[in-house]
């Protein structure tokens, strides 16, 4: 990598200047992107393994994406939801088809789509499962990241990410992920729902125990507790499958979407679910201005023909087996362990070698963008249009970084 120059600090001088102080960026500025690859202002080449946390699973700029949007940026960008749209309606037929649900309701970012779903989970929970108002109940895992509103940080475990914003809201209890007979045990009458992710990616990439969703989704049916799986991050192929619950044959009452959604164009999120949950709304009850707006559909409309077409569940799976296998047979002794499914993908840091920040520091210099998390975690998580070549590449400069 060429020598950082006074350009490159001018503009992380100026970002930190006037932007408020709530990220900790690696010092690259980036002012270009293609597939898997994305070039700094001093013309640096870097492979991007973060994808914005897998928002950009058909990778940088896609033609079809890009030409989806220009397209209908040339026609008209925003009705509100005061009017129909000629893009809306075909959208969410197409969404609905690939998840296999009846309804989708369209919002714009995951942690307004999960707000959602806590919305729709305790509307049903009252008027559906007879709870009485403002007891509903709802289950969530430790070490969950599900956002940042009041709400969904009023169930974190993270310390930071809770202080100085209480009072927060009531009405969850948190149980250890992975563990069903934690669910059973936790569930009241009062019950309305059981919150989880199917891979903890914030988290630090944690992979539950076989059986583990199947396991929740009998205990949910049982007791009449709806299942709702935060598939943000795991959705639209990233492991693999389409949705990381169809590992475990596992269909969620209420699965929340965002991310790859949007193709990395756009912001797009919505949850989905079958009417018998989403009849509980009528018009009033919840909305957006640019939910479902007419350039996020058509947008979110090629994102997914991308996925389809081009068969990056199968793509992601093979792959991602591969980038992992290589990865283990490193043997570095600076790794403690290599866990993920697909291309989500979490490298363990021996606590002995330090914090995983600054290996990112170190891998950034040999050209790879990866992120730190959970503190002693990098995450590789491709784009799933990347090559096996790419993927050689990619764990080359790894080794070199560890060695």
């Amino acid at each position: 990598m060429a020598t950082k120059s006074a350009r490159t600090a001018s503009y992380i001088e100026e970002s930190e200047k006037y932007s408020a102080h709530n990220y900790h960026p690696l010092p690259v500025v980036l002012e270009k992107a293609e597939r898997v690859w994305v070039w700094d202002v001093e013309g640096n080449k870097y492979m991007d393994c973060l994808s914005s946390y897998s928002a950009i699973n058909q990778g940088h700029r896609h033609p079809k994406i890009i030409k989806a949007l220009k397209d209908q940026a040339d026609r008209l960008t925003l009705t509100s939801r005061g009017f129909y749209n000629d893009q809306m309606g075909p959208w969410l037929k197409l969404l609905c088809g690939l998840t296999g649900y009846e309804k989708a309701l369209p919002m714009n970012t995951g942690a307004e789509a999960v707000e959602t779903a806590l919305k729709t989970a305790r509307k049903w929970g009252q008027y559906v499962k007879g709870v009485p108002a403002g007891a509903q109940e709802i289950i969530v895992c430790a070490n969950n990241f599900h956002g940042r509103t009041i709400t969904i940080i009023t169930f974190s475990s993270d310390a930071q990410t809770k202080d100085g914003f209480g009072p927060y809201t009531p009405g969850f209890v948190t149980i250890p992920y992975g563990d069903a007979k934690a669910l059973e045990a936790a569930i009241t009458k009062n019950t309305v729902a059981f919150l989880v992710e199917p891979i903890q990616g914030e988290a630090g990439v944690v992979v539950p125990p076989a059986g583990y969703l199947k396991a929740c989704f009998d205990i949910c049916k049982k007791h009449k507790v709806l299942l709702v799986a935060d598939e943000v991050q795991t959705g639209f192929c990233r492991t693999g499958r389409w949705f990381a619950c169809q590992h475990e044959d596992v269909r969620p009452d209420i699965m929340v979407l965002g991310k790859a959604l949007g193709g990395g164009m756009y912001p797009v999120s919505a949850i989905v679910c079958d009417d018998h949950v989403m009849s509980v709304f009528k018009p009033g009850d919840h909305g957006s201005t640019f939910g479902g707006n007419p350039l996020a559909a058509a947008v979110s409309t090629a994102a997914l023909e991308v996925l389809r077409d081009e068969k990056l569940d199968e793509r992601a799976a093979e792959l991602g087996g591969y980038f992992m296998d290589r990865l283990r047979a490193m043997k570095s002794p600076h790794v403690e362990g290599i866990r993920g499914k697909g291309l989500l993908i979490g490298m363990v840091i021996k606590s002995s070698s330090g914090k995983a920040r600054p290996w990112c520091e170190k891998l950034m210099s040999h050209g790879i963008l990866a992120k730190d998390t959970h503190e002693q975690v990098i995450r590789f998580a491709p784009a799933l249009v990347i090559t096996k070549e790419e993927v050689d590449w990619a764990v080359e400069k790894i080794s070199e970084t560890l060695r």
